[in-house]
């Protein structure tokens, strides 16, 4: 390794690895396209064909069903592309292959024809499966084993996502909804375009981090070698937290189906004279991730210090239960516009608020996790794995959706409220025989 690149690799900014930064940008853009694209595509396909704005014209649950099956699908191709850098590519290849297919994607649905959008689709899941677990192993790659400022850094990379969803789900959603969904969906494409761009250049600050190990006879002994005791028990937890994982997405991701319908349909969304566009209210959970994203992270840092239970399967657990609480406010607007014939909105702005705080518990901890639970050699299949895990949550999540037209909006959201309530109690009975599996492996952090 030349002096210039050690220098490079070792510059900090705000007390964190540049390369930190360089993955947030590119994150945020590649999510500004992601969320951008999701603020309008249930709208777009729910939208009459002779209206002014002309959309696919199909029905609530057939519009829930693709849905769902596109977002677990998205994230399902996640375990190829983490196998295919583990095998082959290493991560720092990866995501380029992964945000060059999503560019494409993106700029094809740009494009008003059937085909197209289908294309589009394809696309977008081969590019997020190439880019989205390896990205994630990267940022925990800058740190050392045991460094403190892992979880930090993930909450930074986290607040990065939501800075590129607030700023799609106000941009993308009012030129889709105003303009034409295929102005919304090419804005897209373009915010994918400055992503790669940002991220390529940046290269000389990832050049130690997410290259493939499998090229020399040393790293080849490694990660050939059978896995130890140790390694498979905390796999064991992995495995058990991802259960959490798919239960949490299945909730949390009615965001983008059913109470983006419910929204459009059912939400008193005027001030005044003016409407309040339905996708815009997929910003909120995003503004009230940059807004409370280091306060939460603040608050489980000062327990650790103070002693206090804060270990990352303890974290998940409370996230889950302040997730699913927050149902509990779309049971009461569901009830209100069965009363009265609508909803106010600061039933989903409540609902958002407690979806938000839930997730800031669990998502960005167990992204986390994950590095430093998963042997080297299974690290970005683990994270593929994980986001597997996300698509099977979002398939969820999609069938709930479809199960409201016939069980009812107040039974799908009580039942979400009640179940994860339930489960996140149960789990957290069990905690104590769990965590011991992990061996101390955050009793190095310091």
């Amino acid at each position: 390794m030349s002096t210039a690149t050690l220098e490079s690799h070792q510059k900090e900014l705000f007390g964190h690895p540049i390369g930190l930064f360089i993955l947030f940008f590119t994150e945020m853009w590649e999510r500004f396209s992601y969320y951008g694209m999701r603020a309008i595509l249930v709208l777009y396909l729910v939208a009459e064909t002779t209206a002014a704005n002309p959309g696919m014209g199909w029905t609530s649950g057939e519009a829930l069903a693709l849905y769902g099956w596109y977002t677990m699908m998205v994230y399902v191709m996640s375990v190829p592309g983490g196998y295919i850098a583990d095998k082959f590519l290493g991560q720092r290849k990866s995501v380029t292959i992964g945000g060059i297919l999503l560019l494409i994607g993106h700029s094809i649905l740009a494009i008003e024809h059937l085909t197209a959008f289908y294309a589009g689709l394809v696309f977008i899941v081969l590019g997020v499966g190439m880019l989205k677990p390896n990205i994630s192993t990267m940022v925990g790659g800058l740190y050392k084993q045991g460094d403190v400022r892992r979880d930090k850094g993930f909450t930074i990379f986290y607040i990065g996502i939501n800075v590129g969803a607030f700023l799609s789900s106000l941009i993308v959603g009012y030129v889709g909804e105003t303009y034409g969904w295929h102005y919304g969906f090419g804005l897209a494409g373009i915010g994918m375009a400055l992503g790669v761009t940002q991220y390529l250049l940046g290269q000389k600050y990832l050049s130690q981090v997410g290259n493939f190990l499998g090229d020399s006879s040393e790293t080849s002994q490694v990660m050939n070698a059978p896995l130890t005791k140790v390694e498979k028990d905390r796999i064991v937890v992995l495995l058990i937290s991802f259960l959490l994982v798919i239960l949490f997405w299945g909730a949390f991701e009615q965001a983008g189906g059913l109470m983006n319908i419910y929204t459009m349909e059912k939400t008193n969304r005027m001030i005044g004279d003016w409407m309040v566009p339905a996708s815009w209210f997929q910003s909120i959970n995003a503004m009230f991730i940059i807004f409370f994203g280091s306060s939460v992270a603040a608050y489980w840092a000062s327990r650790k210090l103070k002693g206090k239970t804060s270990s990352s399967l303890f974290k998940m657990i409370i996230g889950l239960i302040i997730m699913g609480t927050g149902f509990f406010f779309m049971t009461a607007a569901t009830a209100q516009y069965e009363s009265t014939g609508s909803s106010a909105m600061y039933w989903l702005v409540l609902a958002y608020l407690f979806h938000t705080i839930g997730e800031l518990c669990l998502s960005p901890v167990a992204l986390s996790y994950i590095t430093k639970l998963a042997p080297v050699k299974y690290a970005s299949i683990m994270m593929g794995v994980y986001f597997a895990m996300t698509g099977f949550g979002s398939k969820l999540a999609g069938l709930l959706g479809e199960w409201s037209q016939s069980l009812g909006e107040m039974t799908i959201f009580t039942g979400i409220a009640a179940t994860s309530v339930g489960v996140g109690l149960l789990v957290l009975l069990v905690r104590n025989k769990l965590e011991p599996l992990t061996h101390g492996v955050e009793d190095q952090e310091g």
